[in-house]
């Protein structure tokens, strides 16, 4: 239950983190886009200190990373485990999986997209 706990906390505090930061970065800009890149591209730059900690300098528990990468990271950003999966096929050289991984989400995300927005607007 603690751990439950924690990652709502943790998720909490990335929501915050996104709101803040896409809201900052769009009054500076003017356009809300910027501030979902800013949110994405530093997601994914936090997600790749973490991850990279975690293999080679710190010992971080299964329960302390779910926390960081699922709790915080994934309220801030779900961007940051789609690259991060992506990125996982590429220094494999796994070149078609990361292509339709990539691709695909993108392509498939786009057409759910539009047919909920269909489906709503008909009714």
């Amino acid at each position: 239950m603690a751990e439950i706990i924690m990652l709502a906390i943790a998720g909490a505090l990335g929501t915050v983190s996104r709101y803040v930061l896409g809201n900052a970065v769009h009054r500076i800009s003017g356009d809300a886009v910027w501030g979902t890149w800013a949110v994405n591209i530093l997601g994914c730059f936090l997600f790749g200190v973490v991850a990279a900690l975690a293999e080679k300098r710190l010992e971080i528990s299964n329960a302390m990373r779910l926390i960081i990468l699922t709790g915080f990271m994934g309220a801030f950003t779900t961007f940051s485990t789609f690259i991060f999966e992506t990125g996982n096929m590429v220094r494999s050289a796994q070149w078609g999986p990361a292509l339709v991984h990539a691709a695909g989400q993108i392509l498939v995300g786009m057409v759910f997209l539009f047919l909920g927005l269909t489906i709503v607007q008909r009714l």
